[in-house]
């Protein structure tokens, strides 16, 4: 098994305490811009004032492979309404300063490239930006960036896969080690989205990851039930929810929309407390 770092970082700290309050961390998604950029601010906000563990913010990104349509629309939207990384670093910030919950910011590699590694890196920090995801820089090439991160106290997170093999999950988790944070567990092979049921094999693909490291887990792709979340922390250690929160918010009119991510939220808390039979 992959040892975590011993120091102590904001996501380290978030997860420990849920942990400690018997329940799985919740951990919402916003898109950086969407469905308009103050709504999007006051949203991140209010999630962290609603006690989200972590929060993650995407960037859109005109290429977004690991998303699926309902993810893709609220990225084309932000694209429209001029949103950038540079746009959502300054939105991180503003978030930060609103909110104490962790940030952790999910954008694709070539921004991130363009924009010069270590110069993002120093900006995401400046910031407030706890975590990384990248979806599409694997562990093996990740090591620029992973320096970068490290140097900052920034946490990269890497996605892995059901299909993963038992020597790719070792191979994630030792370089995912090497900042801390945590993994994220893909639910279901595909691309984001929600859906009626977790998958039956879930808690044998969670046993697998576990095997290889101490990192914290969270998983993701078609949480979006109380029940959801009950079920994931009977194994895991985190749940991301990103299009059913996406679509309740898009549903709703535009002066409610804060109030019904905000709701939705609140029900998924509802599954977040563990029984006393969960061990994650």
């Amino acid at each position: 098994m992959t040892n975590v770092q011993t120091t102590t970082s904001p996501i380290t700290a978030a997860f420990a305490r849920a942990r400690a309050e018997r329940r799985v961390a919740l951990i919402p998604y916003v898109m950086a811009g969407y469905p308009d950029l103050a709504t999007g601010e006051a949203l991140a906000v209010a999630f962290g004032q609603a006690g989200a563990d972590l929060i993650e913010i995407g960037v859109p990104f005109s290429d977004p492979l690991a998303d699926g349509a309902t993810v893709q629309h609220a990225s084309q939207i932000a694209l429209e309404h001029g949103m950038t990384l540079a746009g959502a670093l300054e939105l991180a910030g503003r978030v930060s300063a609103q909110a104490a919950t962790p940030l952790v910011l999910m954008t694709y590699y070539n921004p991130i490239f363009s924009y010069g590694i270590e110069h993002f890196c120093t900006a995401a920090k400046a910031a407030g930006v706890a975590g990384l995801i990248v979806p599409d820089l694997p562990a093996e090439e990740a090591d620029p960036l992973l320096r970068a991160a490290r140097e900052c106290g920034i946490a990269l997170v890497f996605l892995i896969a059901p299909t993963s093999t038992d020597a790719r999950i070792e191979t994630v988790a030792r370089v995912a080690a090497e900042t801390g944070g945590f993994i994220y567990c893909v639910a279901l092979s595909g691309v984001t989205g929600a859906r009626d049921r977790l998958p039956e094999d879930l808690a044998a693909f969670i046993a697998r990851v576990r095997a290889h490291t101490s990192l914290p887990l969270a998983v993701g792709f078609g949480v979006a039930r109380p029940e959801h979340v009950a079920a994931i922390g009977r194994i895991a250690d985190g749940a991301v929810v990103a299009s059913a929160l996406l679509n309740a918010v898009d549903a709703a009119p535009p002066d409610q929309r804060v109030a019904t991510g905000v709701a939705f939220l609140r029900d998924l808390q509802s599954g977040a407390h563990l029984d006393a039979t969960s061990s994650p």
